[in-house]
């Protein structure tokens, strides 16, 4: 199934570029951007991928990748508070921003300062969508073109393998990845099925629900709670039939061209030894 369109028009008397972005909001731009702000880490990862180092202005004190930027680029506060004033000190031409990682009003006070391009993503065609939308927004279409087909090329490769998966984000409640989360469509490209697909958004979970739901992997993420292996000891006492893994939660939740290594990383994790 191809990507849905997103149409960028491009007056070539004024060189004013119009868009809509994955949020439903119309952007237009004068120009290719030349000082671009980014509040969403994976997105920034993406804008290093697709060579922008002079482009990009400032980001977040989360966007730790790539680790050059995040020492020598402008923070402008975190995603859910965002410095505004340090955003306008930097006068971009375009922000990069994202429904959920961002809140409302910190977008909405930032339309003030400039364009902002949000996007919305729920799976793995969205997230391609993200990147080749972003790819012709900052002209770099033929770069993001060819990291999607390298990322469909890699997620279609990937040997399936049944298993009935549970994804823990939080501890204390535990919270799992629900099935209208980007998780769960990583988790489905690997041929697994999602234990608590049925529910919405992260759902707290007990460890009586993983027993009941049969699950046979539980993976215990990285971020945004840092699972450590006591936690994987402390579970297999209770969960002695389930399988239980420690994974890099920025595999799983990262939506740019970290995707791109996701393949290798999974076989990794299940065949150490290989």
């Amino acid at each position: 199934m191809g990507l849905p369109a997103i149409l960028i028009i491009i007056n070539l008397q004024s060189m004013c570029i119009k868009t809509t972005d994955q949020a439903g909001f119309d952007v237009v731009l004068e120009r290719v951007p030349r000082r671009i702000v980014s509040i969403v880490p994976s997105q920034t990862e993406l804008l290093h991928s697709l060579g922008l180092e002079d482009e990009v202005v400032g980001i977040t004190k989360f966007c730790v990748h790539p680790g050059d930027w995040f020492i020598a680029k402008a923070r402008v506060g975190g995603t859910k508070k965002v410095n505004l004033e340090r955003v306008k000190s930097l006068m971009p031409d375009l922000i990069l921003a994202n429904k959920e990682e961002n809140t409302k009003e910190d977008v909405e006070a930032l339309r003030q300062i400039c364009p902002v391009w949000t996007s919305d993503v729920k799976d793995i065609n969205g997230a391609l969508e993200m990147i080749g939308a972003i790819g012709e927004l900052v002209d770099r279409k033929g770069q993001a073109d060819t990291l999607v087909q390298e990322i469909r090329s890699g997620m279609a490769s990937l040997k399936k393998t049944k298993k009935r998966v549970a994804y823990l984000i939080w501890k204390k409640p535990y919270m799992a990845a629900g099935g209208d989360t980007f998780i769960n469509s990583m988790i489905e490209a690997c041929g697994w099925e999602n234990a608590f697909s049925r529910r919405n958004r992260y759902p707290e979970v007990s460890v009586e629900d993983i027993t009941s739901a049969e699950v046979q992997l539980l993976l215990l993420s990285s971020e945004p709670y840092p699972f450590k292996m006591k936690d994987t000891e402390e579970l297999n006492k209770i969960l002695i039939d389930t399988e239980i893994r420690l994974v890099d939660g920025e595999m799983f939740s990262w939506y740019g061209s970290r995707m791109e290594h996701f393949p290798d990383y999974v076989r990794k994790m299940l065949h150490p030894a290989d």
